[in-house]
């Protein structure tokens, strides 16, 4: 294949084998380091759709790009977003380009996100510090899960909790009882992720055609903007 190095082959070789890489799309992974194409295969093998992440009007950026840093840092692929008073704007310097290997979905309202993650057999669980909340180490990672973070003042809407199937708390032993939203993710995502995996089995990761998808959408992040226009436009095959 190309001007590979025997060691470059062998290292992509699972990925020949399995089709993530092929001569129809040559004329892109040519373009791309072996060594930065096995590393998003090996990243890939550990994603997940199974746990989700759900926010409703966090409005500060950095607050969103850290959210979207730990969501990708736990191999959580889809973010679920719902604006407030200010859009969508996560600080750069605080994801470091995280969300360029995340599916985020953006929602008109949060009623519709809910309803829409319900049908796809999602459970909705929301942080929420009410007398019915469970500790984040005893939420029922027996099902896909989605986790709601709300607006840094206001917490989650009624609306949102009414829709929800169960309020989480993070168990804390000093005088303040709240963390902030961000930290309160990367909280929730490490305790949850870690459960599911252990519980979910194979049911937890990717199945092969979702990463193929994934795999060809990160190739194509990889080349220089310019390239990747190119070929997006049909003058680079």
């Amino acid at each position: 294949m190309g001007h590979l190095e025997e060691q470059d082959l062998a290292m992509l070789e699972p990925l020949f084998f399995k089709g993530y890489l092929h001569e129809n799309n040559q004329h892109i992974w040519e373009m791309i380091l072996p060594k930065r194409l096995r590393r998003m295969y090996d990243i890939l093998n550990k994603r997940t759709e199974y746990v989700s992440v759900l926010t409703e009007a966090v409005d500060d950026g950095h607050n969103q790009a850290a959210i979207l840093r730990s969501a990708e840092a736990f191999g959580v692929q889809n973010v679920h977003i719902v604006t407030g008073k200010h859009a969508f704007d996560p600080s750069r310097s605080i994801s470091k380009s995280a969300d360029s290997w995340l599916t985020l979905k953006k929602h008109r309202s949060i009623e519709g996100a809910i309803h829409e993650l319900k049908r796809d057999g999602y459970q909705i669980i929301a942080s929420n510090l009410s007398h019915d909340a469970v500790p984040v180490q005893e939420i029922d990672v027996s099902k896909p899960t989605v986790l709601m973070f709300g607006n840094e003042q206001s917490g989650i809407s009624a609306k949102a909790l009414d829709l929800s199937d169960q309020d989480f708390m993070i168990p804390m032993d000093g005088f303040m009882q709240s963390f902030n939203v961000s930290v309160a993710a990367a909280l929730s995502l490490y305790e949850v992720t870690r459960r599911a995996k252990e519980q979910a089995g194979d049911q937890y990761f990717l199945d092969e055609e979702r990463k193929k998808e994934l795999y060809h959408q990160w190739m194509m992040k990889t080349l220089n903007p310019r390239v990747r226009k190119m070929v997006e436009t049909g003058k680079m095959k």
